[in-house]
């Protein structure tokens, strides 16, 4: 019986092939290799910054290699947004995406939206809240609510997020719900909570409508006070701020989520990575303490319950900037 020797060249390429081979597969066996940028779409300070910089330590510890949280603020998250968008698909560059994503391109600000990033999971979700200085004259958002309707149009001004941000859309739904023109309040754009409550706080403006959470440092410094909380109930942490429901016998609620995605294009298994990694970072102390202790909503959702989400989400928001009449 002959047997057919195999060439040199054959040999050579089968020699090449599995160490290169097994080279591939160590290396995506090995994600992550190195550290990862975390982009947030808000200026440092804000809840979304700080919800992100918690979940990161907490996703360190699960995937050994560092997580560096990016503020990319501008244009009411719109820059961030892109960053995140068109970074490299290679789960590097993750980002904590906003709820400004549902609505962003019904406004005509981008053409970004849901489809345009790889969802991994989502994390938070918080009411709207209502917030004035604590030298404002009103004591309840009844009296706010009459004083508006009362003074003519841009007598109040609000702020707390980009122009069409997720703060303005609530508190314009708010307005409307209450049969009030949503532009009887100026807004004047921020680039997030933080600086609003600077600006509240400063006498710039009168009405900042961020989360609870966002608000606390001044309220815990008796320098802001909240008249109310846009949810079905109230904030454990916050048990003095009563709902829309209480105040203006309103079921009118809305507010922010927040979860991690990377750029549309992700490879199956890296995600898959993420996400068992950030179930764990969402579940550990770290995270569980901060958000309980801070008053945010912790809310899990997977990546595909999280897509299904952000698909929802958009179509709704789309039918409240249409009411609004910020619809482009």
């Amino acid at each position: 019986m002959m047997f057919k020797t195999p060439t040199l060249k054959r040999i050579t390429l089968s020699a090449l092939i599995l160490p290169l081979s097994l080279s591939a597969l160590h290396a995506h066996a090995a994600y992550p290799e190195r550290p990862i940028q975390m982009i947030v779409p808000w200026a440092a300070g804000g809840g979304t910054d700080s919800i992100a910089r918690t979940i990161a330590v907490a996703l360190e510890q699960e995937l050994g290699q560092p997580v560096n949280v990016v503020n990319r603020a501008g244009g009411g998250s719109v820059v961030g947004h892109t960053v995140l968008a068109n970074a490299a698909p290679d789960g590097y560059t993750i980002g904590m995406m906003t709820g400004e994503i549902s609505m962003m391109h019904w406004q005509g600000l981008t053409a970004l939206d849901y489809a345009d990033f790889t969802p991994i999971a989502q994390v938070n979700y918080d009411y709207a809240g209502v917030q004035v200085s604590a030298e404002s004259p009103y004591a309840s958002l009844g009296e706010l609510i009459e004083a508006i309707r009362s003074q003519p149009e841009g007598t109040f001004k609000a702020s707390g997020v980009g122009q069409g941000g997720i703060w303005h859309v609530a508190f314009g739904g708010m307005l409307v719900d209450q049969e009030i023109d949503p532009r009887a309040v100026r807004w004047i754009p921020s680039e997030g909570a933080a600086p609003a409550m600077v600006d509240l706080v400063a006498g710039g403006i009168d009405i900042a409508p961020t989360s609870v959470p966002e608000a606390r440092a001044m309220i815990d410094a008796g320098r802001v006070k909240s008249l109310a909380i846009m949810a079905p109930e109230r904030n454990p942490v916050f048990l003095d701020v009563p709902t829309l429901k209480e105040e203006i016998n309103s079921n009118y609620t809305l507010g922010e989520w927040r979860g991690i995605g990377g750029p549309a294009g992700m490879d199956e298994e890296v995600v898959a990575t993420l996400e068992a990694a950030l179930e764990n970072a969402f579940e550990s102390d770290i995270y569980q303490d901060f958000m309980r202790q801070q008053g945010f909503g912790a809310v899990w959702r997977d990546s595909a319950d999280f897509a299904d989400f952000m698909q929802e989400t958009d179509a709704l928001m789309g039918n409240v900037v249409e009411n609004l009449g910020l619809k482009r």
